[in-house]
């Protein structure tokens, strides 16, 4: 039998980060590569509970098909946690923010439309988007979020701006208040939608994040976020809020795709929130990830060349790094994986002019003592994948003068010229399009 598929069928590319973590299976390799949440922040007793309890109180109802737009009681407190007057009936309960982006592509793209993305952005919203065929442009960005000017430049004729302005996946960098302020109203002159995506903004380590840009301009803007962070990602629940205008065409592809999302987890979920468990819950999960972030950083000052450099984040589960002039972070990668350590190259999440020298590192599922030993392997992969010329600058105590987009380098906290783009790189089985689920 012959199956004649879609054109746009030939666009969709598997996930570089999910074929990355077939290779951590292997005994003994030491990951900082998958976007995933450490399981030791699972409540699985509080689950435990409600489930119980859920079955026990209101089991038919829960294992029945259910509304679309969501469980009532689970809209209500998603919209009671939210930091604007939100309507519940703006608030659409998706399964996983995955899916969100998915609606929000098929009811806002068509065939050569264009979307702005950050540079580097996240690469399961460049999943999500692809199969409708968009051009996706990528705006320059700094280390306090996008560029404004650039932005402009480039916001013509385009469906919307898609940015994650909290402990960004991949970067981990925090849009400054100003910087958002700016967009905000930059956005508003320009016409420009934006869909603001938030599946890190609970996990700040000591002062919260500023606004959200929907809370400066809620016509204007998509808000999605997500339980896979604070709870669990198993459940697959995340949620948009969306203007009136538009949550009804949101809600028809939500009933296409799937007819509503599981009643039995949003029953679940609503009955470990209560007594506001979160309150209790979430500064566990700071603490724990502050903890790793910190000995991540330290490992790296004691381990890394110098002039390899990285970036501090003020929350999240990422950090960014690049490597030496003239090193690849994908030719980079096998040598790592060869000495036990995995991370995700950087050029995957870019939309265009990929930064070949970039890469991720994923701090919350790795042990203190997993992450100094696999940050002491990762730097001795880079000193013996570097250049014969990088060697001998290194080796004769030269430090690099790089600065992290216009911050300049402080002692022990290097950091690099990540905004800078290079050459499209040949990414091979690690492509600049390969995606992964958030």
């Amino acid at each position: 039998m012959h199956w004649t598929q879609a054109q746009r069928a030939a666009k969709m590319n598997p996930s570089v980060i999910r074929e990355i973590l077939k290779v951590t299976e292997k005994p003994g390799i030491i990951s900082f590569a998958g976007g995933l949440p450490s399981p030791r922040t699972f409540p699985v007793a509080a689950f435990r509970e409600a489930c119980d309890k859920v079955l026990r109180e209101d089991g038919s109802a829960a294992l029945q098909y259910a509304a679309s737009e969501g469980y009532a009681p689970l809209r209500e407190m998603v919209a009671a946690m939210l930091p604007w007057d939100v309507d519940p009936a703006q608030v659409l309960i998706t399964t996983g923010s995955q899916q969100g982006l998915d609606l929000i592509a098929k009811i806002l793209i068509d065939a050569g439309s264009r979307v702005l993305v950050e540079t580097p952005t996240y690469l399961g919203a460049l999943q999500a988007f692809t199969p409708m065929e968009p051009e996706v442009v990528g705006v320059a960005s700094d280390a306090e979020g996008v560029d404004l000017t650039d932005l402009a430049a480039k916001a013509a004729g385009a469906r919307f701006f898609y940015v994650l302005p909290n402990f960004q996946n991949p970067t981990g960098r925090t849009m400054s208040e100003e910087r958002r302020a700016a967009l905000s109203a930059e956005a508003a002159r320009l016409g420009l939608p934006i869909v603001e995506d938030n599946p890190y903004g609970d996990l700040w380590f000591d002062v919260p994040p500023p606004l959200p840009l929907t809370a400066r301009n809620p016509e204007g803007c998509v808000y999605m976020g997500s339980f896979s962070k604070i709870l669990a990602p198993g459940l697959r629940l995340g949620f948009l809020v969306a203007p009136k205008a538009l949550y009804p065409k949101l809600l028809q592809a939500k009933q296409a795709a799937d007819l509503h999302t599981p009643g039995f987890n949003q029953r679940m979920v609503v009955e470990t929130m209560k007594d506001h468990f979160l309150d209790r819950h979430v500064p566990t999960i700071r603490a724990l990830y502050k903890s790793q972030r910190d000995a991540m950083l330290a490992a790296l000052k004691r381990e890394m060349p110098d002039d390899v450099s990285w970036n501090t984040p003020d929350g999240g589960m990422f950090l960014w790094a690049r490597l030496p002039e003239g090193m690849s972070a994908v030719a980079l990668l096998p040598k790592a994986v060869d000495k036990n350590v995995a991370f995700v190259p950087g050029a995957a999440f870019y939309a265009d002019n990929a930064d070949e020298r970039s890469l991720r590192l994923s701090f919350v599922t790795a042990s203190i003592e997993q992450i100094n030993t696999g940050v002491a392997a990762l730097a001795t992969a880079i000193r013996e994948s570097r250049p014969a010329q990088a060697r001998a600058t290194t080796n004769a105590g030269v430090p690099s003068s790089q600065t992290w987009a216009g911050e300049p380098a402080s002692p022990g906290r290097r950091r690099g010229a990540l905004s800078e783009a290079s050459e499209p790189h040949a990414l091979g089985s690690v492509g600049a399009n390969s995606v992964e689920a958030q």
